[in-house]
């Protein structure tokens, strides 16, 4: 993890998003960083294993029934999701989802209304 923040940083990407699933053989580490073509080929050149996908990044509400929503508006155009990770402490008064789905910018045209 120090030696892949180190790469972005020292090459002035910002890290805006992470996520980090761990397996029995290694970790699955997802960013979203503010210049993603510079940190593919910097993480490739350091012969680091790198994939990128389209997500769906949103502001929703730091409230109850929030992510219930989002994810019903989303079974009903019978958009799946892959995954999804979100925060926001007690005090925000909304906080940030990424979602990965089978139809990105269908499911953004859908959650932007």
């Amino acid at each position: 993890m120090a030696r892949t923040c180190s790469i972005l940083s020292d090459a002035g990407i910002n890290i805006l998003a992470m996520a980090v699933h761990d397996t029995v053989d290694n970790a699955v580490v997802r960013f979203i960083v503010d210049h993603p073509t510079k940190a593919t080929l910097l993480l490739e050149q350091e012969e680091l294993y790198v994939m990128e996908q389209d997500v769906v990044v949103i502001e929703i509400d730091n409230k109850a029934g929030a992510l219930s929503r989002i994810a019903q508006s989303l079974a009903e155009a019978d958009i799946n999701i892959a995954y999804a990770y979100c925060t926001a402490t007690p005090n925000q008064e909304c906080g940030c989802l990424v979602i990965r789905t089978d139809q990105p910018e269908r499911a953004q045209e859908i959650l932007s209304k």
